[in-house]
Parts: C-alpha cells; sequence; structure tokens
C-alpha cells in the first residue's frame, strides 16, 4: 500500500461529523456562530479534518468554486483550499507546536496577537485555528487567554483539543465545546471510506482493537509502509517487540505517539488468559506510571525498559 496522506488540511471529503458541519453552517448563516469553539475528542478522530472544512465553507462562500454543502466536500480549484494549503491566506491563522518542540511557544502567540490586530482583507471574517491547545505552555496559555476574552471584531477561534490530556478549566469555559466521539465499528467504517479498501483483509485482529480511531489505523498502515512489516501476519506480541527493538521509539514519532496504547492492549489480552494477582498488580502499576508520564510529560525510556523486562521477556 502507498503512504497515505493523513494531514486533515489536505482531506477534500469529510467522512463524520457531517451533522455537525451542518449544524455549524446554519448558525454562521444565522449570524449566530460562536466566536470561540472547542471542538475535543480522541487523536485521530476527525477534529481538524471538520476544522478545515468549516473553515473552507466560510472564506469561500463568494468565490467561483464554492464548498459543496450536497456533498459536503471542497471543490476542484478552490481558491481558499489553495491559499490555507499554502499558508497564504491573509485571514487565516494557523497556531499549532512545531515540529521538533515540545510546547507552542510564546513567541508563536504573539505572532497570533498581532494578527488579530491587523485590519481583515476585504473586510471578511478572521479565523485563527490552534491545533493541539494541550500543547500551550503556561506563558503561551496566559497570553492566549487575554487575547481569547475579548477577541477583535469578526474574529473567530477554533481549538482542537486531545480530550486524553489536560487543559485549563478557564481556557476551556472560555468556548462553546462540541465532544466528538465515535464508535469503534463507525472508525473502521470511516477508514474503509478513506483507504477504499477493509482494514481487516491489512491488519491481523491482533492488532485491531476497540480504541483505534481513523487516524490511528492510517498512521499504522503508514508505519507498517516505512518499515515494511506485513501487519496481517504480525501478531500483538512481535509487533510490540518491533516498536521496541533497537530503542527506535527513541527517534520515531509513530511509537512516540502510540507505544502505550499497545502496551496497554497487551496487558489486555495477558488479562483475559492469565487472572494472576501478580499480573494484575503489575497491570495497574504501568497503567498509573503511564498516566503520570502523558500527564507530566515525562522522559518514557525506563518505562518502556521496565515493560521489556518484566513483562514483555516472561
Amino acid at each position: 500500500m502507498t503512504y497515505l496522506n493523513l494531514s486533515p488540511k489536505n482531506h477534500k471529503k469529510i467522512y463524520v461529523f457531517e451533522e455537525v458541519l451542518l449544524n455549524l453552517n446554519n448558525l454562521y448563516k444565522n449570524n449566530n456562530l460562536p466566536n470561540k469553539i472547542l471542538f475535543s475528542g480522541a487523536s485521530g478522530i476527525g477534529k481538524s479534518t471538520l476544522a478545515y472544512h468549516l473553515i473552507n465553507l466560510i472564506f469561500s462562500k463568494n468565490e467561483d468554486f464554492k464548498y459543496d454543502l450536497t456533498n459536503l466536500e471542497i471543490k476542484e480549484f478552490n481558491k481558499s483550499y489553495s491559499l490555507i494549503n499554502t499558508n497564504s491566506h491573509p485571514n487565516f491563522f494557523l497556531l499549532e507546536k512545531k515540529t521538533d518542540n515540545k510546547n507552542i511557544e510564546i513567541s508563536q502567540v504573539r505572532d497570533m496577537i498581532n494578527f488579530t490586530n491587523k485590519s481583515s482583507f476585504n473586510n471578511e471574517e478572521r479565523i485563527i485555528l490552534i491545533d493541539g491547545i494541550e500543547n500551550l505552555n503556561k506563558n503561551s496559555l496566559n497570553a492566549l487567554l487575554k487575547v481569547i476574552e475579548e477577541p477583535n471584531e469578526n474574529v473567530f477561534f477554533i481549538l482542537i483539543f486531545d480530550n486524553t490530556k489536560f487543559i485549563s478549566d478557564t481556557l476551556r469555559s472560555r468556548c462553546i465545546k462540541f465532544n466528538l466521539n465515535m464508535s469503534f465499528e463507525k472508525s473502521v467504517e470511516t477508514t474503509n471510506k478513506i483507504i477504499n479498501s477493509n482494514v481487516s483483509d491489512i491488519i491481523s485482529s491482533d492488532l485491531i482493537h476497540y480504541y483505534n480511531t481513523p487516524g490511528d489505523f492510517i498512521n499504522l498502515l503508514n508505519f507498517a509502509n516505512d518499515k515494511n512489516i506485513n501487519l496481517l501476519e504480525l501478531n500483538l506480541k512481535d509487533f510490540v517487540k518491533f516498536m521496541i527493538q533497537d530503542s527506535d521509539y527513541k527517534k520515531n514519532s509513530f511509537i512516540q505517539k502510540n507505544i502505550f496504547k499497545f502496551i496497554e492492549l497487551y496487558f489486555n489480552n495477558l488479562i483475559k488468559i492469565n487472572t494472576s494477582n501478580k499480573l494484575h498488580y503489575l497491570y495497574f502499576e504501568f497503567i498509573k506510571k503511564i498516566s503520570d508520564v502523558k500527564k507530566y510529560n515525562l522522559d518514557f525510556e525506563s518505562l518502556i525498559i521496565e515493560f521489556k523486562t518484566k513483562v514483555l521477556n516472561e
């Protein structure tokens, strides 16, 4: 399988949350669209794709190839789509964590504040998309709160939040929140539409689990493509071993984001066939440590080594 482009800004078709988009469009048409929207949900569920479709719907309303509300897709030759993809739309500002940084920096927020103070192009709406508000550090958050409290006229904020992480209650309270959820069955159905194939024909049942999102599936397929892995023939234990061999987790972003998910899955599968108290104790011990690593953004190498020694090699 060839590499699948996962970038939400490139998805011209929306596969989930169609009703949410239509409801937001109705609010916009009636001048009732909230100027601070928070999309909350699991990573890879489609929050950012929904945001980009809403943004395109607003920006392209007067263009020759405006957003197609009938088919819920961005048309070919859509001008706003091209401008956003090249980061050159005059009324759009994207704020997200840079690749090599742990957090969204205060300098990025200051650039965003400068953007809000500029005049709008053609007196149209300006939209600020903050993709990953859980990545704001204390200083960045405080700077954002000041400007989001009373935004300039005709400025809209769309905030994307991974609900497995933690954000300030103060920031949360400033926004109209949309909780986006998806069943496992819907996740599989959506993935099948995106890849135009059946994931069960590509990934072994051992690796398909109930908390996978479409983004998870596509990331997994891209990872397998990069590493030349046959996911249909690989069991969970061998896959976890592969993920941590040669300390590849130190530099591979896919492994860094997904290793704990597969460790939890591995534990769950073990417990199904082994009811020993020792295993249950280890499970809860590791779940607590995993939670602390995520919450406090700690180094996880020692936890990986401990898992390999105490569990994987047993």
